[in-house]
């Protein structure tokens, strides 16, 4: 069977930078961080203080309808606008489109962590009685995908992946294998996470895997530096539209990237902590380069998960060098995390490190890793790109997604070449 091609022809992101593609890109470019002190939630009570809050978000939600954006979570809040710029910019007309060849695969790790927490505080001073009827339809994670596809009249494949910190990678993923096998035509996929609240907070500090370099928000997410101590938590949606190639000639569509390559695995290891020997983060970006048709050696860069925490900076490294060998016997592969600027988005994060691997093959510029002042020596020995942007021409760039629970996710973006 042969299958069909799936390229990228829209692209939307609201992120700690504020609302866009292009703040996105050019904060990461020129190696500024979007951490800051956490400003929306009180405090009082918590040993983390930092994160990469979206702020003044009242006024980015200007051009959704007042009443509905009242009755969504905030994180479906970030869905609807992150979907509308990626839309907006595939010039699809949905007037044109077959409803049931149109689809939206779009997750959230946590969904309405907000709405939980407001909700739970309803019914403990006032009574259940008081609880608002729009709770549940806010609280659940497919409301994203749900509302997304209400908007656009999607009435093809309608689902919400739920993998953790690999969640939207998976969206991605499933949209390609969708669209080979014939199931669709167009796909808006991605995912979207509000989590920085007293609970999100709460939760990821006793787990002992958020930063508590209060003192020092920018400087907090560090990845592969000897003195990082946990990853920052950050909020946002990243959306992108993945479209079959034909469909997508048919119309001129801009085409960014084609999507070449999807490899998922499951380390079956431990609830929160990687495999340290790195297994199966190493068989997932096989698999995606056998899926692509390509040799470890056609990949130029790679979007490393690169959380900033101990352990799983350590096992991603080595799984990196395993596939694609370290510097001894591949100079020419660059890696970076620019978690170290945006944060951990989370259910997000991976639709959002697809935008910077496509933004890398269209604009021949890598992304930094910031605050890599003394490299750990138990990281593999890897060209992590530290601190400055780098100009190079990429043809193929990979990116990685690993969740709690030991799911894994690669996907690889190529330049389009018809």
């Amino acid at each position: 069977m042969n299958k069909r091609r799936a390229v990228i022809t829209g692209i939307g992101i609201i992120s700690p930078f504020g609302m866009g593609v292009d703040k996105f890109w050019n904060s990461l470019v020129e190696g500024k961080s979007g951490i800051s002190t956490i400003e929306n939630i009180s405090p009082e009570g918590h040993s983390v203080h930092v994160a990469g809050e979206i702020k003044k978000f009242d006024e980015e939600i200007s051009n959704l309808d007042p009443k509905e954006s009242r009755r969504m979570d905030r994180y479906t809040q970030f869905a609807m606008m992150a979907a509308e710029e990626a839309m907006v910019d595939s010039k699809l007309d949905v007037e044109k489109l077959d409803p049931y060849r149109f689809g939206v695969i779009v997750g959230s790790a946590a969904g309405g962590f907000g709405t939980f927490e407001k909700q739970h505080l309803v019914i403990i001073d006032r009574g259940p009685s008081k609880c608002s009827p729009f709770t549940v339809p806010m609280i659940i994670a497919d409301m994203g995908a749900g509302r997304i596809s209400m908007k656009y009249g999607a009435k093809g494949v309608n689902k919400a992946i739920v993998t953790a910190c690999a969640t939207s990678a998976h969206c991605i993923g499933d949209s390609l294998r969708t669209i080979q096998y014939g199931e669709a035509d167009v796909i808006i996929a991605g995912g979207a996470e509000a989590v920085i609240t007293r609970l999100g907070i709460g939760a990821f500090t006793s787990a002992r895997t958020l930063s508590k370099r209060n003192d020092e928000p920018q400087k907090a997410s560090r990845p592969y530096d000897v003195d990082r101590d946990g990853f920052v938590m950050a909020e946002g949606a990243a959306i992108v539209i993945v479209e079959e190639l034909e469909h997508a000639k048919k119309r001129g569509a801009k085409i960014y990237a084609e999507i070449v390559g999807y490899g998922q695995t499951g380390d079956a290891y431990d609830i929160v902590a990687p495999d340290p020997t790195g297994q199966g983060a190493a068989k997932a970006m096989e698999f995606a380069v056998k899926d692509a048709g390509l040799k470890p050696s056609d990949v130029q860069y790679i979007n490393s998960h690169g959380t900033s925490t101990g352990l799983g900076d350590i096992a991603e490294s080595k799984a990196i060098a395993q596939v694609f060998g370290d510097l001894s016997t591949n100079k020419d592969l660059k890696v970076s995390s620019t978690k170290s600027m945006h944060g951990h988005m989370l259910g997000a994060t991976g639709a959002a490190e697809s935008i910077v691997c496509i933004k890398v093959i269209n604009e021949g510029i890598i992304p930094p890793t910031i605050n890599l002042e003394h490299q750990d020596e138990h990281v593999a020995n890897l060209n992590y790109v530290p601190n400055q942007a780098i100009k190079m021409d990429v043809d193929c760039a990979l990116t990685n997604s690993f969740g709690f629970g030991g799911h894994n996710a690669s996907l690889i973006f190529k330049k389009y070449k018809d």
